[in-house]
């Protein structure tokens, strides 16, 4: 292990070439010395485990399996991971491992299609702002239950506040109070609660010092600001080395969570009501008719999506540091199941101890269960602060989260910087650490928006627009540009150069998937996703015309560098429309595996030189008849 003076420190930050000439993110062993390997397969596994499980394992799939049937949600969830989830994600691992580079430069595969690459860094970039600022929100929350009682398990001075609120049931237009603590028959959708709990009240009041909405958006709450500043700084001295820091990071960011999933659960199941919470989430509430209903399968895939992480570009970012000939097939499956399994735990421990929540307050279990901020915020800290010790709970909660968000954090970072490190490789190769910390100050900078009096408006606003159908359209058009226009066939040649020839059954049901199964799925999806789309609101707050304009204008941001650089290129080349369209669906010259010595016969400087010759001659030919004609 180094131990670094201020010397070496200093030139860590503001590395010379002259001085240093190695660039720190890569070792001797490293099979890449010029962009840098995982120094283990462990730390590769981790970092995209890490990656893949992020906070909508813990605050969107245990609400979607409750909404959804319970226990039958699991049969869709499977279902959608086998056809869309597994073959995407070896597809991107395996895209991304071949070529030894970021999102933008693994499309010179299929130049025409380089705006897409751009587009998943766009989506990163800007998720990235609002990631940051939810990793704010954990800390502030970590931070205020090292104190005994929790602030927000009572009602401060402030009369829309109870500490057991009063619950109403509709009943033909009757408010009936307290009805539940007498008859729970009452439909949750007539069910209505007075005021706001202190949980709630704390959320609102203190922690966000919400305003009534985007219009007003006050000053930067300055604690929220600082524990921005605190998410920046960890996450910029978890990635200073790049992957040689966080690789180190990942083995404590990406175990501790299931470590505390663990206690919570065991805790959970001791508490009075929480059978009540795991027949909600997975037993005799499972209600196997939902499997009927195409919503249900819907909610399915778009959770096997957005969980994996597929069409943001940290998949192909995180793979492109293996060694060639890695097993990224087996990689594949322990991520993808692993990442399932902890949804599936997870939703365990959340219920159980919302179960207990219920049983205090004596309403069904389905007037706790919220998603999202909902969840993560307002109805588990206050499950937590119902419990003995509970400092102690609430601490480990929001640690989790906080650490499962900087996992996530971690490949967003990485793919802004593995791309710029790759467009620019002169410029930026010694700079490594003064790059990561530029990314991060950049992000901190563009997150103080998010941290003022109308800041959750502003997160909201991001996830509902850019976190959404774009990144459906975004790995629509990757899996068309691999499959139909790069070639299937020679993408499976290109994979069995890492793994080694492969049976034709074995290729059958990875040509199925990539071919027919998983386009068709997101097709549908999309066009369902934008049919019923349904302008965002933060609770009953909807957003001014204005909002919503901004939120279309990120989506065309996003969206405009595909046409962009495609009618860029087009212009660029040579020839008619049709051969430089033509052109443009071929690979590059500089497509091929990074290092000379796994190039072979498909990818060698010879069959490149000939089919470069072959290529210009082709252009010569048409510049003659042109200009004969």
């Amino acid at each position: 292990m180094r131990k670094y003076g201020w010397n070496t420190f200093k030139d860590l930050i503001f590395r010379n070439p002259s001085v240093v000439e190695q660039d720190p993110h890569v070792e001797d062993g490293d099979e890449n010395t010029e962009r840098g390997n995982w120094a283990s397969k462990k730390e590769y596994i981790l970092s995209m485990i890490g990656y893949a499980v992020g906070l909508g394992n813990i605050w969107r799939f245990p609400y979607l399996a409750y909404k959804n049937g319970g226990g039958a949600f699991l049969i869709p969830y499977f279902t959608m991971l086998v056809v869309t989830g597994i073959p995407l994600f070896f597809l991107e691992s395996a895209f991304g491992q071949f070529c030894s580079q970021g999102p933008i430069n693994i499309w010179r595969a299929v130049p025409i299609l380089q705006g897409v690459g751009i587009a998943m860094v766009m989506v990163t970039l800007i998720v990235s702002i609002y990631y940051n600022v939810i990793i704010a929100y954990s800390l502030y929350y970590m931070f205020a239950s090292m104190q005994s009682p929790l602030p927000w398990s009572s009602c401060s001075s402030n009369s829309s506040c109870s500490d057991t609120p009063t619950v109403y049931c509709n009943v033909s237009g009757v408010l009936m109070a307290n009805w539940t603590q007498e008859n729970n028959t009452c439909p949750s959708s007539n069910i209505s609660v007075s005021v706001q709990t202190p949980s709630e009240q704390y959320w609102d009041n203190v922690a966000l010092q919400r305003s009534s909405g985007l219009d007003e958006t006050g000053p930067v709450v300055w604690h929220l600001a600082l524990c921005l500043l605190l998410s920046s700084i960890l996450v910029a001295a978890a990635l200073i080395r790049g992957i040689k820091s966080s690789g180190k990071v990942v083995y404590f960011t990406a175990t501790f969570p299931y470590v505390v999933i663990v206690i919570l659960l065991i805790r959970g199941l001791t508490l009075e009501g929480a059978k009540d919470g795991i027949e909600f989430y997975i037993g005799s509430q499972s209600n196997l008719t939902k499997l009927t209903e195409a919503e249900v399968w819907k909610d399915a895939a778009t959770q096997t999506f957005y969980s994996l992480s597929i069409g943001w570009g940290g998949v192909m970012t995180l793979a492109s540091y293996n060694n060639f000939h890695n097993n990224v097939f087996k990689d594949s499956f322990v991520v993808t199941l692993t990442n399932a399994g902890t949804s599936v735990l997870a939703g365990f421990a959340i219920f159980s101890i919302l179960g207990h929540m219920a049983h205090i307050y004596k309403t069904p279990v389905g007037e706790v269960v919220k998603e999202g901020f909902g969840l993560a915020f307002i109805a588990y800290p206050d499950a937590l602060s119902k419990l003995p010790i509970s400092p102690l709970w609430s601490i480990l909660f929001f640690f989790m989260l906080l650490t499962v968000g900087l996992d996530s954090q971690f490949a967003g970072i990485e793919v802004i910087t593995t791309c710029l490190l790759d467009a620019f490789p002169k410029v930026f190769k010694s700079k490594h650490a003064l790059l990561t910390i530029a990314t991060s100050s950049i992000l901190y900078l563009l997150g103080l928006p998010c941290v003022t009096r109308a800041g959750i408006y502003w997160v909201t606003l991001i996830d509902q627009f850019v976190a959404s159908w774009v990144l459906l359209f975004l790995a629509l058009l990757e899996i068309v540009g691999v499959a139909y226009i790069y070639g299937g066939n020679r993408f499976i040649k290109d994979i069995e150069m890492m793994l080694g020839n492969k049976t034709f059954a074995f290729w059958l049901w990875w040509r199925t998937c990539w071919f027919f199964i998983s386009p068709c799925i997101i097709v549908v999806i999309l066009v369902w996703s934008l049919i019923t789309f349904v302008p965002p609101a933060y609770g009953q707050v909807p957003y001014p015309p204005w909002g919503l304009a901004l939120g279309w204008c990120m989506v065309a941001f996003i969206l405009f560098w595909i046409p962009a650089v495609a009618v860029y290129k087009l212009i660029k080349a040579k020839g008619n429309p049709w051969k430089r369209l033509k052109s443009l669906c071929t690979p590059s010259e500089k497509w091929h595996p990074y290092l000379d010595i796994h190039r072979g016969e498909r990818y060698s400087e010879d069959r490149c030189r000939r089919r470069r010759n072959l290529k210009n001659n082709q252009v010569n030919v048409n510049v003659v008849s042109s200009s004969w004609l």
